[in-house]
């Protein structure tokens, strides 16, 4: 008895006359529109994951897994581009394996499917759209519309927020209909896309402390507005909540698993590529390089060197005691986490944005603490976890620019050293060179930064204006966390009449549809300000007494 379609393909080659018409006109008649190619698209087809990532290279049929799945598999399906103009080969793949454009509509980009084999196009209730988030806030447009098939071709060029909320309408009514989102793509080429490393990190972050395998399915819950990689799919209660986790999974695949591109010179064409280009697109590698915006204020390889120096103990080419004075001691190596010098702090605005806290001992920056804004909903909440948080009397460097007033006022009131981080501030500062000046404090503090991880600065000269100065490049370590990696390679800056104009956060949140809070903690913790207790002893004690969240 054959057992798929290729089984009776190979019986008709055996056939002749009527026996051979008659199961021809069968296997038309009755065969699916689109079978996976044995090999890594069968697997990601058969797949169990509800967020499944499928490619890395280019030429493995990431396109053609996408459409099969929505004509074969599902009811209610969408396939998302970034831009409207990318959905054309999508459309024309489409009809090539369909056989024509019959059930298409062009002006709503829907397609009609038959239920069963055998029925007119367009009589079913099957459906195949087409959709684009070009901007940020176009997801909107598709809010409350279900899809039991949601696919993202090219995930990493969609915005993380543009994802998170399209996978919330990933749901049918239809009886025995599976849901599940699959993402296809190769490594993203810039910061921006960085977010896909992390949502799948375990078998894209070459750093994961426990790497999974190709295909295997590990389960994840969102905690405290935060991924957490969970044991297994049996739902638990968290703060008094019932939580179901989902599976995800990565299945790799290159230009050598697609049958109709081998011997096509295809292969060729990604081999003549120039590197990174050539690593990322013929062999899928997530950590080939990237490419910066040319106007962006730190270099991702900066930071990325600054994240591969740090070690958990706190032994990195750092130097022990702080930064007090403006000025540090010869460099030499750090036993352990030295004095905590700065605690920087972000405060959550509401929505997605999460408080961060980023503790800074010298030139080592713990990792940090991250909080939903809904566990910091006042200014109280949130100065009970800076005073948890402090240690050595080091001062609290926090934005006040919206709800920081709050906290930063609840610090003082205790007695706490605070200091008010407002970037709208006119700065007076100019850079290393001593040429360029600043539009403002955020200018100043994110220019700080870059001159601090600039790993070319000259071994003796001063580290920035104001905020670092060393006697030795190269020596900031910063945890090695892939979502402070994007924040801090997120800004970008321009030269106008009054200086260097760094990115405010409303620009980066419209452009990228997120927060920088991460990198902002970070840049805030970098600022070198004296203890109180340099000013005199009275003032110290005054600090170091207990917190009441009650006094103002």
């Amino acid at each position: 008895m054959a057992e798929s379609w290729s089984d009776l393909a190979a019986l008709s080659r055996r056939l002749a006359g009527p026996e051979k018409r008659a199961l021809d006109r069968l296997l038309t008649e009755a065969a699916p529109p689109w079978l996976p190619q044995p090999g890594p698209q069968t697997n990601a087809y058969l797949s169990e994951a509800d967020f499944l990532f499928y490619g890395g290279a280019a030429g493995g049929g990431k396109t053609d897994l996408a459409i099969g799945l929505a004509l074969t598999a599902h009811r209610r399906s969408i396939i998302f581009r970034r831009e409207y103009a990318q959905l054309q080969a999508v459309v024309d793949r489409t009809a090539e394996l369909l056989g024509g454009r019959g059930g298409y509509n062009g002006q709503n980009k829907v397609w009609r499917l038959p239920d069963r084999p055998g029925e007119a196009r367009g009589s079913g209730g099957r459906r195949l759209e087409l959709g684009a988030c070009q901007h940020p806030g176009d997801e909107q447009r598709f809010q409350g519309r279900p899809h039991d098939l949601k696919v993202f071709d090219e995930v990493a060029h969609f915005l993380e927020s543009q994802f998170r909320f399209l996978c919330g309408w990933n749901r049918t009514t239809a009886a025995g209909q599976r849901c599940r989102v699959v993402a296809t793509g190769n490594p993203p080429s810039d910061a921006e896309g960085e977010w896909v490393v992390r949502f799948w990190a375990p078998w894209l972050d070459p750093r994961h402390p426990d790497p999974a395998l190709p295909g295997e399915l590990r389960w994840f819950a969102v905690l405290d507005g935060e991924d957490r990689e969970v044991a297994g799919p049996a739902p638990f209660t968290h703060k008094g909540e019932e939580v179901t986790p989902k599976s995800r999974s990565f299945i790799p695949s290159r230009v050598e698993d697609n049958l109709f591109l081998v011997g096509s010179g295809y292969k060729a064409m990604l081999q003549a590529l120039p590197e990174p280009l050539r690593s990322r697109m013929l062999k899928g590698d997530f950590a080939a390089g990237q490419e910066d915006d040319p106007w962006q204020v730190i270099p991702t390889a900066w930071i990325a060197a600054a994240q591969a120096r740090w070690r958990p103990d706190g032994k990195t080419a750092a130097v022990s005691g702080g930064m007090d004075a403006g000025t540090m001691d010869a460099p030499g190596i750090m036993d352990a986490p030295g004095t905590m010098d700065a605690l920087g702090v972000d405060v959550a605005r509401g929505g997605r944005d999460r408080t961060i806290l980023s503790p800074r001992h010298g030139t080592w920056f713990a990792e940090q603490e991250v909080r939903a804004g809904a566990d910091t909903p006042d200014g109280p909440a949130v100065a009970a976890l800076v005073v948890r948080a402090l240690r050595d009397g080091a001062p609290v460097q926090i934005d006040i620019v919206g709800p920081g007033a709050s906290v930063y006022d609840h610090l003082v009131s205790n007695g706490i050293q605070a200091v008010a981080m407002n970037g709208a501030e006119s700065s007076s500062a100019t850079d290393r060179s001593g040429k360029l000046r600043f539009a403002n404090k955020r200018a100043e503090w994110w220019w700080a930064m870059r001159e601090a991880l600039d790993p070319g600065r000259p071994p003796h000269a001063p580290g920035g204006p104001g905020p670092l100065r060393s006697r030795s490049h190269g020596e900031i370590a910063l945890p090695p966390d892939r979502a402070l990696l994007s924040d801090l390679a997120a800004p970008r800056w321009k030269l106008t009449a009054r200086g260097v104009q760094v990115e405010g956060k409303e620009e980066i949140v419209k452009r990228l549809g997120r927060s920088p809070d991460r990198g902002d903690a970070a840049v805030y913790a970098l600022k070198a300000t004296p203890r109180r207790r340099e000013r005199g002893p009275q003032r110290y004690e005054r600090a170091e007494r207990g917190y009441d969240p009650h006094r103002w």
